[in-house]
């Protein structure tokens, strides 16, 4: 997400470290660096150009902080003008019923899934309802994905109009207690008189609290042009990109608030049900600055790491008891937050480094076989492991005697590691392991 932004923009700010003084010259060069970059990632020529104004005037005026070099104040300003035009603060979604619009093929459907699976996890009593007549696959689709997030659907007898279905739709759901309606409605391949009609009359039936655009980021200016054809007839309150985690340059979400005057709410970054993330400006703009995002990473963790598990493998290696099941439920856990590649891109430093490194988690499969393939002895008591028994683990796992003298190595090291920080000693910095 964001590859392109992060990797030039860490590329010209790298430069202003060699600087000692922040001159017209030294402004300019790096400002002409940067506008390349935000226009290069489809970001809209106007915000652009009010955003390289107000860093030059920034950088050039009398308010660099005291105790920051010449790198350090740019960095400083380009991140705060960053979070400014990416909308400031993050605005959660208001309860009430929400609806949905957007062109046929952005997501829609699924993402209206994906937002009511997380307001659920939050808490929040959520149901969903469809209004795409037109289009039954569409209706099932919703229901369906319902069932498996566990939240009601609403769905209606054949023949009503898209207005009465919204209208009983949003009479239920009060009736019921619910704290959202997520709304779902017909899109077309382009924008036209009819849809238009339909939503104004939809919006008209339920005075909805939020009317969503869902757009496709990977559609760049596009999606703005498109975005702003429905500010204009329906009056948006928020923004959805989806396939952020794509080839998407980044330009819309850099774009919409200041272009349009709506924020952005959420991001989908994956197809799964959980791969929707809500929309934090400073933590978007720190990930394209190079500078991680570890807010995102430690809720990864407190979602996916029970805080009892957590305290138990802690005290295991606090206390250098750590053997090969705590090894295995480790790796468990890391798997459980998500794809790999994404935890390291939140680490600061670390994920404009990654650009061009694939990360094989199938390495994770083969160390957990390899574990598998042990004795309950075996894996408590790593030593008695001699040749043989190690020949009968690699069979069993599909693997080579190699590769279990590797995990072995490896789990010893780590041993070393926590005896170190056991004793008070510094920790070093290991290298990743596990590389078969």
């Amino acid at each position: 997400m964001l590859d392109l932004l992060t990797e030039k923009f860490s590329g010209t700010l790298s430069k202003l470290k060699k600087v000692r003084k922040l001159t017209d010259k030294v402004v300019n060069n790096a400002l002409r660096d940067i506008r390349l970059a935000l226009l290069e990632a489809d970001v809209d020529y106007d915000v652009t150009k009010r955003f390289l104004k107000r860093v030059r005037e920034r950088a050039l005026s009398s308010e660099v902080k005291k105790g920051l070099d010449p790198a350090e104040t740019v960095i400083t300003i380009v991140y705060e003008e960053l979070v400014n035009i990416l909308g400031g603060e993050k605005e959660d979604l208001k309860k009430g019923t929400v609806l949905f619009v957007g062109l046929q093929g952005t997501g829609k459907t699924t993402t209206i899934g994906k937002i009511a699976n997380l307001l659920k996890k939050n808490g929040s009593k959520v149901a969903v309802s469809s209004t795409d007549v037109r289009r039954p696959a569409a209706m099932l689709q919703l229901q369906r994905l319902s069932e498996n997030i566990g939240v009601p659907y609403y769905g209606f007898e054949e023949g009503l109009s898209p207005e009465d279905i919204s209208r009983r739709a949003y009479q239920r759901a009060r009736e019921e207690g619910m704290d959202y309606l997520l709304l779902d409605t017909a899109g077309r391949l382009h924008v036209d008189e009819e849809l238009m009609e339909e939503l104004e009359s939809i919006k008209k039936a339920v005075n909805p609290s939020e009317v969503i655009y869902v757009a496709d980021a990977m559609q760049g200016q596009e999606a703005l042009n498109v975005a702003r054809a429905f500010h204009e007839r329906l009056g948006l309150t928020g923004v959805v990109l989806t396939k952020m985690d794509g080839d998407a340059r980044g330009g819309v979400a850099l774009s919409v608030r200041e272009s349009i005057g709506v924020p952005v709410k959420f991001i989908g970054v994956g197809e799964k049900l959980e791969d929707i993330e809500p929309f934090y400006p400073d933590r978007i703009a720190q990930r394209i600055l190079g500078l991680g995002d570890i807010q995102s990473l430690v809720e990864r963790a407190q979602e996916a790491i029970s805080e009892e598990d957590a305290q138990v493998l802690s005290t295991k290696v606090m206390a250098g008891d750590f053997d090969l099941n705590d090894l295995r439920e480790m790796l468990r856990m890391i798997q459980n937050m998500g794809p790999l590649d994404k935890l390291l891109s939140m680490i600061p430093g670390v994920g404009a480094q990654l650009k061009n490194v694939k990360v094989d988690e199938k390495q994770f499969k083969r160390i957990e076989a390899i574990i598998n393939s042990m004795t309950p002895e075996e894996r408590s008591n790593p030593r008695i492991i001699n040749m043989s028994r190690k020949k009968r683990i690699a069979a069993g796992s599909g693997t080579k005697v190699s590769d279990v003298n590797k995990l072995l190595k490896q789990y010893q090291d780590m041993k070393k590691m926590m005896r170190k920080l056991k004793g008070g000693a510094g920790l070093p910095m290991p290298k990743f392991p596990f590389k078969f």
